[in-house]
């Protein structure tokens, strides 16, 4: 069996437009503390993530700590929106949600970020078959996945989590075929 944390990024500076190079703010730094603090039992094996600066920095103290280095890997990043800016997004979300393709001029659609982080995936099952493994990722991208393998996760769902962060989703498989998927809040105390 092979176990999978994804590990939604912490807190970022959403001032910050570009993407790729959004960074944690303080309190996302300071919560990094609770990822490290939740995978060191989990006798993880190999730590990954999206190559955005966001999520590579909630999981490379853990990474740091037990020895790792984070590979990324280019097809776990998160959605594209579009080339500028979007005041209304939570409209935009609704409308992707209940469109999977539906998308910006520049942007990507959840049916399209859904196919790679899919194929990143189970190029990861492949590679690391039986391992315990951490994924640094975002809240779009995940949910994508969740609702790959599991078609009643929307909107709603998606909404719920959106300010949730870090936030950890738990994916055990055998092969590429996903057995269970756990949601785990890790801001809450008894975690």
């Amino acid at each position: 069996m092979t176990t999978i944390y994804f590990v939604r990024h912490a807190q970022p500076d959403f001032t910050v437009q570009d993407d790729a190079g959004r960074p944690l703010t303080d309190k996302g730094r300071a919560a990094t503390v609770l990822v490290t603090e939740y995978l060191k039992d989990k006798d993880i094996q190999e730590v990954l993530s999206s190559p955005f600066i966001r999520a590579v920095d909630t999981v490379k103290d853990f990474a740091a700590g037990i020895g790792l280095s984070v590979k990324t890997v280019y097809d776990f990043r998160e959605r594209k929106v579009d080339s500028q800016w979007i005041e209304d997004f939570t409209a935009f979300t609704k409308k992707q949600w209940s469109d999977f393709d539906y998308k910006l001029t520049n942007g990507e659609s959840l049916r399209e970020v859904q196919e790679r982080n899919i194929r990143a995936l189970e190029g990861v099952l492949l590679e690391y078959d039986g391992k315990n493994i951490a994924i640094g990722t975002h809240g779009t991208a995940l949910s994508t996945i969740i609702n790959y393998y599991d078609n009643t996760y929307g909107y709603e769902d998606f909404n719920s989590m959106r300010t949730l962060m870090p936030w950890v989703v738990r994916m055990q498989f055998h092969g590429t075929r996903c057995l269970e998927i756990t949601k785990i809040n890790i801001l809450q105390a008894e975690n």
